[in-house]
């Protein structure tokens, strides 16, 4: 389990590297998004994802692992805005962004070493394409919440949805070999 722990690690430093840089380029413009909107984002590129899959081809030359990539930090988005508030500055500077960066991934590996203890690590014998399926699942679990302004009856909360699609989107990396250390 330390293997995955580091891997993960690996992974969300590359996926927050993209994200930092894009937030020195474009600002923190996400911060407009509502969390539907959010949703719906991360589901255009799972939707993506298992068509490629399942076409076998490609015409915008961005592989899946771009998208895996985009749903980790589509979904760390939405954890942030969950917990901000309209009185927020829309505008956050990238050391701030850094920061709550590392908060929710951090909570987010806290989650995957609990799961994985309890699963025996069953995601390494899982296929991408299935992983992609429970990702997509999870997205339209998280549009009825969304749908049911927030109340469930037993479920877990958009909240737990998003962490998990953050951990299927790791352990794809991992499988598509994107855990190598981010050279400095």
């Amino acid at each position: 389990m330390q293997q995955t722990a580091q891997e993960y690690k690996e992974v969300i430093a590359r996926c927050k590297k993209v994200f930092i840089d894009k937030t020195t380029d474009y600002g923190t413009a996400w911060r407009i998004l509502r969390l539907p909107s959010i949703t719906d984002q991360i589901f255009i590129k799972a939707q993506r994802i298992r068509s490629i899959q399942e076409k076998g081809t490609m015409l915008v030359n961005e592989d899946i692992s771009d998208e895996f990539k985009g749903i980790i930090n589509y979904s760390i988005i939405a954890l942030i805005q969950m917990k901000m508030t309209s009185e927020d500055s829309m505008e956050l500077a990238p050391e701030k962004v850094s920061e709550l960066y590392d908060i929710y991934a951090n909570e987010t590996l806290d989650l995957l070493m609990k799961k994985n203890h309890d699963y025996g690590e069953a995601w390494r014998e899982m296929r991408v394409s299935s992983i992609t399926d429970i990702i997509l699942m999870k997205l339209l679990r998280v549009k009825q919440i969304e749908d049911n302004l927030g109340k469930t009856l037993i479920s877990e909360g958009i909240d737990a949805n998003y962490q998990d699609m953050i951990n299927y989107s790791v352990f794809c990396l991992i499988k598509l070999g994107f855990a190598k250390p981010l050279v400095k």
